[in-house]
């Protein structure tokens, strides 16, 4: 995994996920593979009728020379099948639905994929409601441990 979003299921109801392809330069393959890349605050976005991630931090790959570089936060195109994309382009426009980058990884040949979910945004009470579950099941799980 070279880069994971962990906030993205406490902030969001993810509603469904799909797997893209991410397009990339060579120094920002380098880079993704040590695993220091954040996808925290990115999102994923039209631009010119193409999907986009933006916002998504990939940093310098060191051994690399200056002229090499890569610019750090640039907008990086997402490959999709284009019935996925107008489908993707239907749940955008509706109120509330984003799409949220929720992992970056390498596939067995090599790849690197996006693991994007479309997502609505949760309210604080919701937060609160599921804060509540998680500490109920850990909870649970610790008393079945203890009785045996």
């Amino acid at each position: 995994m070279a880069a994971q979003n962990r906030r993205a299921r406490f902030d969001y109801f993810i509603e469904d996920t799909l797997e893209a392809g991410l397009i990339l330069t060579g120094t920002e393959v380098k880079s993704l593979r040590g695993g220091r890349a954040s996808i925290n605050e990115a999102y994923a976005g039209l631009k010119n009728g193409e999907l986009y991630l933006f916002n998504a931090y990939i940093p310098e790959y060191g051994q690399a020379g200056r002229w090499l570089q890569h610019e750090t936060k640039r907008p990086r195109k997402l490959l999709v099948h284009r019935r996925e994309l107008s489908k993707l382009m239907g749940a955008i426009k509706q109120k509330g639905i984003t799409l949220i980058p929720m992992s970056v990884y390498f596939n067995d040949r090599g790849i690197a994929k996006v693991e994007v979910g479309l997502a609505a945004g949760k309210k604080k009470h919701d937060k609160r409601e599921s804060e509540k579950e998680r500490t109920w099941q850990r909870d649970k799980a610790r008393l079945m441990r203890d009785r045996g």
